[in-house]
């Protein structure tokens, strides 16, 4: 098959549908985007951030930017998830106060929608912004050291100091705008149709605001406990968190036990990764680590299925 002829394969499955499951969890209806193949190489279950849901790993209109489409397109099963409070379970959003119940909520979600479906080599979390703190959670505790690996992104323990001020700011004020901003600049990264959160945002439920007071304080423990890889990424133009040389070395301390921990600044991208015109090399940088952690599981277990 020629150069050509594999991008049109490609492209062609690109277009392809993303379908949208709801499950049942403790009487709670629980809700996400699925792109799923048949015999996948792993599965990547992505974690939305604040004021969003599943559809941000879909972008509206602009199939070459979806996680879900080109993770499919390249052997991938994608489940975009609902977090606990969010989509279907939105209703419900004051169950899930304690950080735990989501942590449990999230996984058993996983495990309804997949059922006994294939996952390749393993189940490896995206998590973008406030979806971090779920991620983290899962990945830290007992269930998290069969996770193939972890992205976290959009994220991190020291902000600007103009961020900072903002945070205050709208701490009192209520007013969203003005930290808002700093999430969408510079504007030209992202498609006018997506810029600011058109199409895509939701209110998010009220223990959001304690995900965002705890999560410097509780990044640290969480971290330690972590022991499954652990890719650490950054927009170029990211606005609220420090990606500095000595902010990204005292976060590669506090993954002691992950047996591998990279970082990566992408290029030309700001805060929403997976919404911007550098949604596509972002996303094939996140599937080139989960390839990675893939070859490494499937060399350590010989006698699992073939996947080439």
């Amino acid at each position: 098959m020629t150069a050509a002829e594999t991008g049109l394969l490609i492209g062609d499955a690109v277009t392809r549908g993303v379908t949208a499951r709801v499950t049942e969890i403790d009487g709670i209806a629980m809700s996400a985007l699925c792109a799923e193949v048949d015999e996948p190489r792993a599965v990547v279950v992505a974690v939305h951030g604040g004021a969003t849901i599943s559809r941000y790993f879909d972008c509206p209109g602009r199939p070459w930017l979806s996680l879900l489409r080109i993770g499919a397109a390249l052997g991938f099963t994608v489940l975009a998830v609902d977090r606990p409070g969010y989509g279907e379970s939105a209703p419900y959003a004051d169950t899930f106060a304690d950080p735990d119940h989501r942590v449990d909520t999230c996984y058993r979600t996983i495990d309804a929608i997949l059922g006994s479906r294939p996952r390749g080599a393993g189940v490896f979390l995206l998590a973008h912004s406030a979806g971090c703190d779920l991620a983290l959670r899962m990945a830290a505790e007992e269930r998290g050291a069969n996770l193939l690996g972890i992205e976290l992104a959009g994220t991190g323990i020291r902000k600007h100091p103009e961020a900072e001020r903002r945070i205050a700011q709208m701490m009192v004020t209520r007013d969203r705008a003005a930290i808002r901003e700093m999430l969408w600049e510079p504007e030209y990264l992202y498609p006018p149709e997506i810029f600011g959160g058109k199409s895509i945002s939701v209110t998010g439920p009220g223990y959001e605001a304690a995900v965002v007071h705890d999560w410097p304080p509780a990044f640290p423990e969480l971290a330690r406990r972590v022991r499954v890889p652990v890719r650490f990424n950054h927009g170029e133009f990211e606005r609220v968190w420090r990606s500095d040389a000595a902010a990204l070395a005292e976060i590669r301390q506090m993954f002691c036990a992950a047996p591998r921990f990279v970082t990566n600044v992408q290029t030309g991208a700001g805060h929403n990764l997976s919404l911007g015109f550098g949604a596509a090399a972002y996303h094939l940088g996140v599937l080139s680590f989960v390839e990675e952690c893939a070859v490494v599981t499937r060399a350590e277990n010989p006698a699992s299925p073939p996947w080439l």
